[in-house]
């Protein structure tokens, strides 16, 4: 058995995926694209050592801002961490935001390793979606999901062929339950606000700092929402507080497009978090994989 933990940022899966991995003798596998980066910690919400309560955590940490890792090396690296964990009979527990990283792993999904890997830094969104639209007229990315578009064009110069055409099925590989967080729209965006006020409390614009003094404008950087809208405010071209502001409305945008992406690609069972008390939400989870 796998347990998947999805939910849209800030809802509370690393709190609940430590929760099942105490119940099922479990190790957890990060879905997070951004958390596989070392020194990515606060932008990422990367779950603190102290808060593991020593749980093994795979695929965090496993590689520098200066390297590539795509979705390709996820369904690879995840589908290994999935066999090691049952060979040591214990329960895999997949838990993250990335949407196509849970697909990739547990779907039949062929990807072919990408050699081509540009960040188009210096193209605006709206140009690369046309020229998305020359390659896929049957895309349904948003045209202002720069992150999707680029991920689309480089899969496309790697494989001659759209994404939409991309070699794929409906079929599940593993005996898995997906689980799905979720609570009231108004109520999560203030828990994302506050959230990024937590992130400013403890370190945000230093982490950032550090990171544009290296010069560094990789995938890895500019993907995480926080750092790029920091580097607005260290070239003087927004205040500090318009910067915070962009990522609030950055990170309230992309939470609505993480319910989107999971409402259309993975079948989850959805529950409500109780804040007030979160066991509440725990047994409600544990009792559903119990019914099952």
């Amino acid at each position: 058995m796998i347990i998947v933990i999805a939910g849209p940022t800030g809802v509370g899966k690393t709190k609940m995926s430590i929760e099942l991995a105490k119940k099922y003798n479990g190790e957890i596998i990060n879905a997070d694209s951004t958390q596989v980066y070392r020194n990515l910690d606060i932008a990422t919400a990367k779950i603190k050592e102290q808060e593991k309560q020593n749980i093994i955590h795979h695929l965090i940490d496993i590689k520098d801002i200066n390297e590539d890792y795509t979705v390709y090396d996820f369904q690879k690296d995840c589908r290994n961490k999935i066999d090691e964990i049952v060979q040591k009979n214990k329960t895999p527990i997949i838990v993250g935001g990335t949407g196509l990283y849970l697909n990739a792993a547990l779907y039949d999904y062929k990807f072919e390793e990408e050699k081509t890997n540009n960040n188009y830094d210096e193209i605006e969104t709206e140009k690369l979606y046309q020229e998305l639209i020359k390659f896929d007229s049957k895309t349904d990315i948003h045209q202002n999901n720069r992150k999707r578009i680029i991920r689309t064009l480089n899969h496309y110069h790697n494989n001659n062929e759209s994404i939409s055409e991309l070699k794929k099925g409906d079929k599940l590989l593993y005996n898995a339950i997906f689980i799905g967080l979720t609570t009231d729209r108004k109520l999560l965006y203030e828990k994302i606000n506050n959230r990024v006020d937590v992130m400013i409390k403890e370190g945000l614009i230093e982490e950032a700092k550090k990171i544009y003094d290296t010069n560094l404008k990789t995938k890895a950087v500019l993907t995480p929402i926080g750092y790029k809208e920091l580097f607005l405010y260290f070239e003087n071209k927004l205040s500090l507080e318009e910067s915070i502001s962009l990522i609030k409305q950055k990170s309230r945008k992309y939470a609505k497009r993480q319910y989107t992406w999971f409402n259309n690609k993975l079948n989850l069972k959805w529950f409500n978090v109780d804040y007030e008390n979160f066991d509440n939400t725990v047994n409600e989870v544990i009792n559903y994989i119990g019914g099952i």
